[in-house]
């Protein structure tokens, strides 16, 4: 195979114009499951793959399959993807550099005269964000077995919408029993990705080579009080939903900043309150709490702690509650082979690499139940990340894709 050439004007060019593909005015990006934005999103993507000669499929829930025939079609083909789904109010390169990418990665070997032996396919993975359901990875949560049918059925998004009545939105056809993977139906999977943390830039890095995922888990938490006049309902006498939430809030910190492990990390990313007037006493509030570990010893008693915080709290306020975990998943070990096939492609290409944890949550996390899987990160400046100003350089994408490329190449030989 001749030197692989990676086309970085071409890649951001492309990047640049998905994220001109939003519900937002730019440079936010927002396209959230199967809106109109994450539609129009997926058909630019699947415009690439055509343009390059990949046979498209798509599965129950939406996943995008391109793949690029091997010569042998027997054997199990090697994947990489990312998502192009965006929260509200973000940037341009989360995911979209794991999928964009990994196209011109293909693109580039298909360039340099590569034949793979094996196949080797991109997955744009359906709802990585959480933002429609209030759990992220949806769609590589159902390929990899790890959300059952009944979970899939009872998710309700903020009007009470169902999945079924957003797979009809999103063209989804058929029935989602068929969207798991069988186990080891692929040889690996690589993800490229922004590290979305400051390491690799504070170290001055060129590439991460992801060795295992953290444990992620999200509570949600609905409060109800009683609400009253502000003026005429007298403190001693109130049941403030809202307040209820800032203690919880406030509890969610204190778990977090207790377990002894500098890797815990709490979040109360969501709290709205009803019915949102000033002169009001909020009767209603809505809480979605995120608690990562490294550790899910130290991420499960934190977890409890909260749980435990709750109920005291919401007795002593005389606020009834529901308390439900989304998810709580275990932390992903990497496979060993992968890793050291991804950090020596790295290195000879000249690249410094260091080995790391991604404290971020991924689709890997869920497709190293089906299959062998790394990450491949690159830096983002000053590790900022589901913001505007979200940014890589081409230089440093272009580093990223090479790696991928090469790693490909090795997996598919």
């Amino acid at each position: 195979m001749k030197s692989v050439s990676i086309n970085a004007a071409r890649l951001q060019q492309e990047i640049d114009d998905l994220a001109l593909i939003t519900e937002a005015a730019p440079p936010v990006v927002t396209r959230v499951l199967f809106g109109e934005a994450d539609l129009r999103g997926r058909v630019f993507v699947k415009n690439i793959c055509r343009e390059i000669g990949l046979t498209i499929r798509e599965d129950a829930v939406g996943n995008i399959f391109a793949r690029w025939e091997g010569a042998d079609k027997n054997l199990p083909a090697v994947a990489t993807g990312s998502h192009t789904d965006a929260i509200p109010n973000a940037g341009k390169y989360d995911g979209v550099v794991g999928v964009l990418g990994a196209l011109e990665a293909i693109h580039a070997l298909q360039a340099a005269g590569f034949q793979p032996k094996r196949s080797i396919e991109l997955i744009v993975f359906t709802s990585e964000e959480p933002t429609r359901f209030g759990i992220g990875c949806l769609g590589s949560r159902l390929l990899g077995g790890v959300l059952s049918l009944e979970r899939a059925a009872a998710l309700r998004d903020r009007d009470a919408q169902d999945l079924e009545f957003w797979r009809a939105q999103g063209g989804c056809k058929g029935d989602l029993s068929s969207v798991k993977l069988p186990k080891d139906c692929y040889a690996a999977f690589v993800e490229l990705h922004i590290e979305q943390g400051p390491i690799l830039e504070a170290e001055k890095l060129d590439i991460g080579v992801v060795e295992k995922i953290a444990a992620p888990s999200t509570l949600r938490v609905q409060l109800t009080g009683v609400g009253g006049h502000a003026g005429a309902t007298l403190m001693p006498g109130r049941r403030d939903a809202a307040l209820a939430g800032a203690e919880i809030a406030l509890a969610v910190e204190r778990a977090a900043t207790t377990t002894g492990n500098p890797d815990t990390v709490g979040t109360t990313g969501i709290f709205r309150i009803e019915p949102g007037a000033v002169n009001s006493v909020p009767c209603q509030a809505y809480l979605e709490i995120d608690l990562r570990d490294t550790l899910v010893k130290t991420r499960d008693a934190a977890l409890v702690q909260i749980e435990t915080a709750v109920k005291e709290i919401c007795g002593r306020r005389q606020i009834e509650f529901t308390m439900e975990r989304l998810n709580v998943d275990p932390p992903a070990i990497c496979d060993a082979q992968t890793v050291s096939i991804a950090e020596s492609a790295a290195r000879q290409l000249g690249f410094t690499v260091k080995r790391m944890i991604s404290r971020a949550y991924h689709d890997s996390l869920f497709m190293a139940q089906v299959c062998p899987t790394t990450m491949i990160f690159i830096p983002c400046h000053k590790g900022y990340s589901h913001r505007p100003d979200e940014y890589s350089s081409p230089a440093q994408i272009a580093k990223g894709v090479a790696v991928l490329a090469q790693t490909l190449a090795k997996l598919a030989e």
